[in-house]
């Protein structure tokens, strides 16, 4: 093989690896040097995901924070959030104007035969906090406007009530 077909070969891969680089996963690794170079301290966590999941996380937020809630079909809506990553189980329904917390959609998870009322508000996460998972079990009703919000702490926030989670069990909350 001659050199000119070998330097073609290595270019030819080597935009690949670039391609893929960029879209497919790897990190965005001289952005992260640039700014521990300038900052003289380490990257933040988001300098590990691709320029994919960057590009993406707009698209998803305006998806779930403005399409899915607006949507007055419950069948369109649980497809809008199961496709930007929330783990829903079967017949499940999810009123209007709910939020879900997008950056933890990893974190939420819900049941089967499951009621959501109108309204209601899931957060994974706040100021200064870790990201807690959320867990709705099978065969839960959801009142109209509740506040689920995970803490890391053995209290539960909802519908402007705070209980030990001990309290929660056997307790029907309209």
């Amino acid at each position: 093989m001659s050199s000119k077909h070998m330097l073609k070969n290595s270019l030819m891969h080597g935009s690949c690896r670039i391609r893929r680089a960029l879209f497919i996963g790897e990190n965005m690794v001289l952005l992260k040097l640039i700014y521990e170079k300038v900052k003289r301290k380490p990257a933040p966590y988001y300098y590990e995901y691709s320029i994919l999941t960057v590009l993406g996380k707009p698209i998803r937020k305006w998806a779930v924070n403005s399409i899915a809630p607006s949507c007055p079909f419950n069948c369109i809506r649980i497809l809008l959030y199961k496709l930007c990553g929330f783990k829903i189980g079967k017949n499940v329904f999810i009123g209007m104007h709910c939020y879900l917390d997008d950056m933890c959609r990893e974190l939420i998870t819900i049941g089967n035969n499951v009621i959501i009322s109108y309204g209601v508000y899931f957060a994974c996460h706040g100021k200064r906090q870790e990201h807690s998972p959320i867990t709705i079990e099978d065969s839960v009703y959801i009142g109209m406007r509740a506040s689920i919000i995970s803490r890391n702490t053995e209290k539960i926030s909802g519908g402007g009530l705070l209980l030990e989670k001990k309290q929660l069990l056997g307790l029907v909350l309209l």
